[in-house]
């Protein structure tokens, strides 16, 4: 993986139970203005069904908001974000048909996979503390009563 994945997986936000990006990132990362970006989809919406892309609430934008995700309000300029997904990612670089598109939207994918690894990783790390702690419980529990037993 190359350096660029560490900014692309730091800005892959979990919405509705999915990794997305903003359509605000991609822009600058495809190297197009965001208005020509939210053109293109507009323009292909067929090519974008609600599992590839999906315009954001108003609370989610409030969550964004308040996690940092996004500055603030302002920045919106007045519409809702688009996120995507990593399929939409890739239907946007076809959509967009730029070379840069076409580079970034393959390290996009990278980096999709990579977060993809480590939520797995994560799980299972989780789920190894938790059944370590299920099976100490009881090991701490018999440690205890000896310790009472000695004690009095």
């Amino acid at each position: 993986m190359t350096h660029l994945h560490l900014p692309i997986a730091a800005k892959i936000i979990h919405l509705r139970d999915l990794p997305v990006l903003l359509d605000r990132d991609l822009a600058v990362w495809f190297d197009v203005k965001p208005t020509r970006l939210r053109e293109q989809v507009k323009r292909n919406l067929e090519k974008f069904p609600s599992n590839f892309r999906f315009v954001l609430t108003e609370p989610e934008v409030d969550f964004l908001v308040s996690q940092n995700a996004i500055p603030s309000r302002k920045v919106l300029g007045g519409s809702l974000p688009q996120v995507f997904t990593e399929c939409g990612v890739l239907q946007l670089a076809n959509v967009l048909r730029s070379k840069r598109a076409t580079q970034m939207s393959i390290q996009i994918i990278e980096a999709f996979v990579a977060f993809r690894l480590h939520a797995l990783h994560h799980e299972a790390l989780a789920s190894a503390i938790a059944q370590l702690e299920a099976s100490t419980d009881a090991r701490f529990a018999e440690v205890g009563q000896v310790l009472d037993a000695l004690v009095k």
